[in-house]
């Protein structure tokens, strides 16, 4: 889950061009200050007081879409004990370092320089009081860089899960949250927020926000190859115990959940994560 409220990078740097004005019908040289000192004020543009245009980002045919896989990294998986809120602390941090090795060569190749996020761990559950379906385990926040795990969800979840694979689940959600951050970077996931507010109906702005979640999806499966850290069966599994539940109108029906995780964990480049040239049927 990705939220906040600020604006960030795109992919392209904004090109503003400064002219300078001078308020004189003459070729002569404006007149000096007492003390034979010239008075920059005197030349001035307007456009310097506003704020650049945005940029349109086609979010169907990025350039990140053409390029490989990230190259696997080594990642020494960190132990978790996930009712513990400290212990929650310690494997975020470690498997953040990993994350950040995995798809630092990616944003560098296109370009493109943003700090890495901090992981935090609540035990303020979003979902009290919320009618939507579903359950928040950790969000993203763009206006912060911030990936939050949330304690008392994670804990009930964990239950559920054997113990020989509680690090491998929490691994594929944190690579999840981790994937907003990669939209962020790329500019992906501000133009996904432009698409949600220019929808016609709930329908179409639900749609958009299910293309963004299931593309951090698939970026999760691309966790779980790059990380070197699971075998196939593993990844199944796990893609199971996150995806294999109910269907969701923010993040999409469990066989699509399904669908993006795996396109992460097989294809050769990201455009296996383009969920915004999918079609309808795959976005559900």
């Amino acid at each position: 889950m990705a939220v906040g409220t600020s604006s960030f990078a795109a992919l392209v740097a904004l090109l503003v061009s400064v002219a300078l004005m001078a308020n004189t019908a003459s070729s002569a040289p404006p007149a000096a200050q007492e003390g034979g000192v010239y008075d920059a004020a005197q030349f001035h543009s307007r456009e310097l007081y506003e704020r650049p245009r945005a940029i349109d980002l086609d979010i169907t045919d990025h350039p990140a879409y053409d390029m490989p896989m990230p190259d696997t990294v080594s990642c020494a998986l960190p132990g978790l004990d996930p009712e513990s809120e400290s212990s929650w602390r310690a494997f975020s941090d470690e498997i953040g370092v990993c994350l950040n090795d995995l798809w630092q060569p990616s944003l560098d190749e296109l370009g493109l320089r943003t700090p890495a996020p901090t992981f935090n761990v609540t035990e303020d559950n979003p979902d009290i009081g919320s009618t939507e379906e579903g359950m928040t385990l950790a969000y993203y926040e763009y206006d912060t860089l911030t990936i939050t795990v949330v304690l008392p969800n994670v804990i009930e979840l964990s239950r559920d899960v054997p113990d020989d694979s509680q690090e491998a689940v929490w691994t594929a959600l944190l690579g999840h949250e981790y994937g907003h951050h990669v939209q962020q970077a790329t500019g992906i996931l501000d133009a996904s927020y432009e698409m949600e507010r220019r929808a016609a109906d709930e329908s179409e702005e639900l749609e958009a926000l299910r293309r963004t979640e299931l593309q951090a999806e698939c970026m999760g499966g691309v966790a779980m190859r790059g990380l070197g850290e699971f075998d196939a069966a593993e990844i199944d599994l796990v893609n199971e115990y996150l995806n294999g539940g109910s269907d969701l109108p923010t993040h999409g029906t469990s066989r699509n959940r399904q669908y993006w995780f795996d396109q992460g964990t097989v294809d050769a480049t990201m455009d296996a994560c383009n969920t915004y040239g999918a079609s309808d049927a795959d976005v559900r």
